[in-house]
């Protein structure tokens, strides 16, 4: 293969990477946002733990491959990202620290004002992780300043502008409405399932609407956009799913179908992803308002042999990655059950 078509490739392997971590993290963020609001008694606390307690490590594995698998096939775009943006990153570093901490903490001493603490801390590690992953997707399509080398010429403070910051309140809608499908899947019959099953509707509503209002402001704001789509018609066929999935969640919600419910919430997170990674493509990093000084999957890739060594990697790896998951969501099926060993 020849360098341009292995970089196209890593870039679609990156995009299914991140479509995988957004997809099943996004749950796990989203049942830590909810934490404090849908679970009213220890015991629904225990079990909105509990539902992503054997999981949620695992699922944080596709991140690590996503930041892995770009720094070895696109190491200037990694280099910019992690300099540039270190602060950013740091933060979303101390919410996935947090979270897990706790989860792990929480349980150690039977006093209402220690769970309460770690409670909100599960909440607060969520949010601030799922704020910063939207900003980033946000930055992402307007474009951010870097110089003539790549570099991010910027302050943190300007990253938190209006338009990446109503991305993030879309993923924190978003990831809370999955996380809600999820927790209905998981809870038993019970006061919490009931609540769950009532608010589910209205979650999806505060959805829809910042969904509706990202993609006016962003047709409005980023004419760049719809570049590859233009040019690729095919490519609107991200968008039709995207739709046909975000009505098929209300449909199932009304009809007490949960299950197709979050098949659904599924579909919508990886055709976001989807059509993130082409409204970017070929670009990595944009840069704004110089867009000659992008980073893109060809001026910053590696060299051919990195990359074909990469794909060798990657084919042997990935099943691996896939098979894992599989074999831990099959074993962990089924709505919680506490016992002494819970968190």
């Amino acid at each position: 293969m020849t360098l341009e078509s292995l970089s196209i490739l890593w870039f679609v392997i990156l995009g299914f990477f991140l479509a995988g971590y957004a997809m099943l993290d996004g749950f796990d963020l989203g049942v830590g946002i909810l934490h404090p609001f849908i679970a009213r008694t220890d015991r629904e606390r225990r079990i909105s733990l509990n539902s992503i307690g054997p999981i949620w490590d695992g699922n944080e594995v596709w991140l690590i491959v996503y930041g892995g698998a770009l720094f070895a096939a696109f190491p200037e775009a990694y280099a910019t990202v992690f300099s540039g943006f270190y602060l950013a990153f740091m933060l979303a570093l101390l919410g996935l620290m947090m979270r897990a901490v706790s989860l792990e903490f929480r349980g150690k001493i039977h006093s209402p004002g220690w769970r309460a603490v770690w409670d909100w801390a599960f909440f607060a590690s969520s949010l601030l992780t799922t704020l910063i992953f939207g900003v980033a997707v946000g930055n992402s399509m307007i474009g951010v300043p870097l110089d003539a080398r790549g570099l991010y010429t910027g302050t943190f403070l300007d990253l938190l502008t209006f338009y990446p910051i109503l991305v993030a309140l879309l993923t924190i809608s978003m990831f809370a409405l999955h996380g809600m499908l999820y927790l209905q899947l998981k809870t038993p019959a019970g006061p919490m399932h009931t609540r769950i099953e009532n608010s589910a509707w209205y979650f999806w509503g505060v959805f829809f609407v910042l969904y509706i209002a990202t993609s006016i402001v962003t047709l409005d704001t980023i004419p760049g956009a719809l570049a590859n789509f233009q040019r690729h018609p095919w490519s609107g066929i991200f968008v039709l799913v995207a739709i046909l999935a975000i009505v098929n969640i209300a449909r199932s919600i009304r009809n007490k179908q949960p299950g197709q419910a979050f098949l659904s919430s599924c579909v919508t997170i990886v055709s976001f992803v989807a059509l993130f990674s082409l409204a970017l493509y070929p670009n990595i990093i944009t840069s704004h308002p110089d867009h000659a000084n992008s980073l893109t999957i060809f001026n910053a890739a590696s060299s051919q042999r990195t990359l074909r060594i990469m794909t060798i990697v990657g084919v042997l790896g990935t099943p691996l990655v896939l098979t894992y998951t599989l074999v831990v969501y099959w074993t962990f099926r089924g709505r919680v059950e506490l016992d002494d060993h819970s968190y």
